[in-house]
């Protein structure tokens, strides 16, 4: 029988996980490699992987996941996948005809020391066409973690330096966030009359129209010459800091391209920062149409802040959607009391907080009453829990299990969502995504207050 007593929260090893509260590496390099338009995902390794990393994400988004794979055997195992990938390239360009091939790497590529930038140079590929590689060791990191170095890769194979003069445009990278949300992020951009070059970008691709007939290669994605005029750009704005750092440091240092460090513009402040950095560096006005959205928040805020004031919240899932979430449900009043990630949180360079610190900076004053964990797991959180319960979990599918057995109320943010439809197309971020969070929020506390009323008027009555 599982041990959740403070005894064994003190006791348990860091060398062990139970119920990860992340996924692999693989997985968000097959999303960020969906954000390119007319590319497939490559998965160099066995295709059992390869079928995972699709099943999980079609599931998701509810949306066909296209990919290829090696399809390592035993004998690639043993004498390297070079000529697994080699034909396999060949084969996808013959049968399946991408623009691009974006190559990621399991734990058996990596284990085995697969050369991939060499097989890929000794490979046939058509004249137009790329393939480029990133490597994604799942044993390190997590989904997030693959994301960004998958991104980091686009900037690396693509993106160029070739005017005297950038342009007056801005780089944006969303981050892990949902197709729905890149869109918000476009939209507030586009009212702010700032020309962008946003990558990766789903948005048109996992989230496509029903059209009666089967594209392989969506509409949407960014397309490789403007990855290629991301160098070319004034400014990159990286969202979220975990996904999109790597991206942006690479970018200024290939191309020249200085960037600023924003958190995804979950809630109020997040987003005021986004609008005020496109303002203050292309001299953009702020139009009434986002005036307008930004009053009704506050407006909504202040009307339903008695639901909020002093509610105790559990909040877990990838640390830029948890940071975000952090900051707003303080701004409602709220007090996160334990707040995790699965995602391993160090600092990720100079004046770039980790997460355990950056979580502690966000609270401020009551940082010391709040349990703050990166590279944690459910277990961990539940352990957190029962010791010290809370009004509202927050997270991904699998808290259904932690909220089940508590009795609490639950909110699913975040990846994976897999027992939910249509979240995918309903944006979180900005200021339109945080009226829809305050209405998830709010629904989920009144509930379960609707409930205990009844409860209370069934006894009255017996």
């Amino acid at each position: 029988m599982l041990d959740y007593t403070p005894k064994a929260l003190a006791e348990r090893k860091s060398g062990g996980m139970i119920n990860p509260a992340k996924t692999c590496q693989p997985i968000g390099a097959m999303y960020a490699a969906l954000g390119i338009h007319g590319c497939l995902p490559h998965s160099h390794g066995s295709q059992g992987c390869c079928s995972y990393h699709r099943m999980h994400l079609t599931r998701h988004f509810r949306d066909p996941i296209m990919a290829s794979t090696s399809s390592f055997t035993e004998g690639a195992s043993v004498f390297g996948g070079g000529a697994n990938l080699k034909t396999a390239i060949k084969n996808i360009f013959e049968i399946y005809n991408p623009d691009v091939i974006a190559v990621h790497t399991t734990c058996l590529s990596e284990t085995i020391g697969d050369d991939v930038p060499t097989i890929i140079k000794q490979s046939e590929v058509p004249d137009g066409k790329v393939v480029f590689h990133a490597n994604t060791p799942s044993y390190q990191g997590s989904h997030v973690t693959g994301f960004s170095n998958m991104a980091k890769a686009m900037v690396t194979t693509f993106a160029e330096a070739t005017l005297a003069e950038k342009k007056a445009q801005v780089n944006l990278l969303p981050g892990f966030v949902n197709p729905g949300d890149m869109r918000e992020i476009k939209r507030i951009t586009k009212l702010m009359g700032v020309p962008f070059v946003m990558f990766p970008d789903t948005s048109g691709v996992v989230d496509s129209p029903m059209t009666g007939k089967f594209e392989m290669y969506p509409k949407g994605g960014t397309t490789t010459e403007e990855l290629k005029d991301a160098g070319n750009s004034q400014l990159t704005l990286a969202m979220g800091r975990f996904a999109s750092i790597g991206a942006a440091e690479q970018l200024e240092k290939k191309c020249g391209v200085p960037f600023a460090d924003l958190q995804t513009p979950i809630g109020i402040k997040a987003t005021d920062a986004f609008v005020m950095a496109l303002r203050g560096a292309f001299a953009a006005e702020v139009p009434y149409e986002l005036e307008e959205e930004r009053g009704q928040l506050v407006d909504i805020m202040t009307d339903t802040h008695f639901h909020f004031h002093g509610k105790k919240v559990a909040i877990f899932g990838d640390p830029d959607v948890v940071a975000g979430l952090t900051e707003f449900v303080l701004s409602l009043g709220m007090l996160p009391v334990h707040v995790l990630t699965g995602t391993p949180g160090g600092a990720l360079g100079a004046g770039v907080l980790g997460f355990e610190e950056g979580i502690k900076d966000i609270l401020g004053p009551v940082a010391d009453k709040c349990n703050v964990k990166a590279a944690g797991d459910l277990f961990l959180l539940h352990q957190w829990i029962k010791n010290e319960p809370v009004d509202l979990l927050i997270g991904t599918t699998y808290g259904k299990y932690i909220a089940r057995a508590e009795d609490i109320p639950f909110v699913r943010v975040g990846f994976p969502v897999l027992d939910r439809s249509v979240h995918s197309y309903m944006p979180i971020v900005g200021y339109r995504g945080a009226m829809r969070l305050i209405e998830m929020v709010s629904g989920a506390l009144l509930e379960r207050a609707d409930r205990d009323a009844a409860d209370e008027d069934f006894e009255l009555v017996m």
